[in-house]
């Protein structure tokens, strides 16, 4: 990972002293173009940093996850076939903030993120979230919204409703629903094209894959939704096995 241009390793963001010398500068000094700069947090191993350069070459984009193990196959992948729009950011995704500048970010992706269904602080649709994206997200730009999981998808409807936040697109069967499918263009394709190695494990498993698109307005603080979601009931990749009647305590 060291030796890979690509890369750009910064795990202990906790004990930052000085300000991350790319902030402000990922256009100038990484991409060397003015192309609007993309994020995929929680990359995992690239697929989808990877798959989104290779269909959209005009964009830059950076995946950005703590485990170097699993992001070495996407990094290696980018570097091998010479994709210059592509970069990875190895750290916390809790510090993102402290990595881009105002504005300096036009999208951000969300696939498959682990639901955190116990701490709303952790969960990376939550408002907690949400206020950090704005820190370096363009007023408006976009977050995608990609998952397995009910609990997350349904926490996220709400979270969006709350703060009056109308989706762009939201379908709980990407792959069954007509409506998303006559969108085409830039959102269908990079929502439904690309599919992850878990993704299709999901899919194999009859569980259907979740889809919201929105923007992120500048203004007001955001409100946390006030409603009890049901959790989910089967066991997700590295995550807790739950149960629907789990009680909280």
């Amino acid at each position: 990972m060291a030796e890979n241009p690509l890369v750009v390793e910064c795990p202990m963001a906790a004990h930052m002293q000085e300000e991350f010398p790319l902030r402000g500068r990922w256009h100038e000094d990484f991409f060397h173009n003015g192309n609007p700069i993309v994020l995929e947090l929680g990359c995992g191993r690239g697929e989808y940093t990877v798959g989104l350069g290779k269909q959209t070459p005009d964009k830059n984009f950076i995946g950005v996850d703590i485990k170097g193990a699993r992001m070495w196959t996407g990094a290696k992948e980018a570097l091998q076939t010479g994709m210059k729009n592509v970069g990875f950011l190895r750290t916390n995704i809790e510090f993102i903030q402290r990595f881009f500048a105002p504005d300096e970010v036009s999208e951000i992706w969300l696939t498959f993120s682990d639901p955190q269904m116990k701490k709303v602080t952790k969960r990376l649709t939550s408002t907690y979230f949400m206020e950090r994206y704005r820190q370096f997200l363009q007023d408006g730009g976009l977050i995608h919204l990609k998952t397995d999981s009910n609990f997350l998808f349904t926490y996220t409807e709400e979270m969006l409703k709350t703060n009056r936040i109308e989706p762009i697109v939201k379908t709980r069967n990407l792959y069954k629903d007509d409506k998303v499918s006559s969108l085409g263009g830039d959102l269908e394709g990079a929502a439904s094209s690309i599919q992850t190695y878990y993704e299709s494990m999901w899919r194999a498993r009859g569980i259907d894959i979740k889809y919201l698109c929105f923007r992120l307005p500048q203004g007001a603080p955001l409100v946390e939704p006030e409603v009890e979601i049901p959790l989910d009931e089967y066991r997700s990749y590295s995550r807790e096995k739950r149960s629907g009647c789990e009680k909280h305590a």
